[in-house]
């Protein structure tokens, strides 16, 4: 948590905290992998989100150890094997909303977001699509996208290739409030 803090903190004096810039402390994440033999999902609401809505910037962070799975054994297994959580603690992404909505009217707004994101320590430059909804000045942000294990050079032995898909979804949701000094 002191490293998203400092994260957060550090992004914001970049962008000297202005009116426009709204943050999210517990924006949820739910992977999913849907396996012959197995599906296996986990869960998390610690990332941190910051949103600048006059550029569209965007950020997540998420604790790689903050997401938990229904079993212990697969967490254990997810965290030292495949994931090598203590070498790689953190997945980010760091990009831009491609034409932001205006924020001072409501309403639902496609939008597609591109920019790295960065999991196992390897970058990679993406365009995701997503949904953000503004409501009485609240914004939220959904999301809903397929990372290939591959791509960020994850491996999966082939002795538990019916366990674990080599695409895995992910799933994003994050409520924002407006950063106040």
């Amino acid at each position: 948590m002191k490293y998203l803090s400092m994260l957060l903190l550090a992004w914001l004096t970049a962008f000297q905290a202005g009116q426009d810039i709204y943050i999210c402390k517990n924006a949820k994440i739910n992977l999913y992998s849907s396996a012959p033999i197995e599906d296996i999902e986990a869960n998390s609401s610690q990332a941190v989100s910051v949103y600048k809505a006059s550029t569209g910037e965007l950020s997540f962070s998420l604790p790689i150890r903050s997401l938990h799975f229904e079993k212990s054994l697969m967490e254990e297994h997810f965290n030292e094997n495949y994931m090598e959580s203590d070498k790689y603690p953190k997945a980010s992404f760091k990009g831009m909303v491609l034409s932001p909505p205006d924020i001072s009217k409501d309403g639902t707004y496609p939008v597609n977001v591109t920019g790295d994101l960065e999991v196992h320590g390897v970058k990679q430059a993406r365009t995701i699509k997503g949904e953000i909804k503004v409501n009485g000045g609240v914004i939220s942000m959904t999301s809903e996208f397929i990372v290939k294990c591959a791509d960020h050079k994850i491996d999966i032995p082939q002795i538990v290739f019916h366990h674990i898909a080599e695409n895995i979804r992910i799933r994003v949701a994050a409520t924002y409030a407006p950063y106040k000094n």
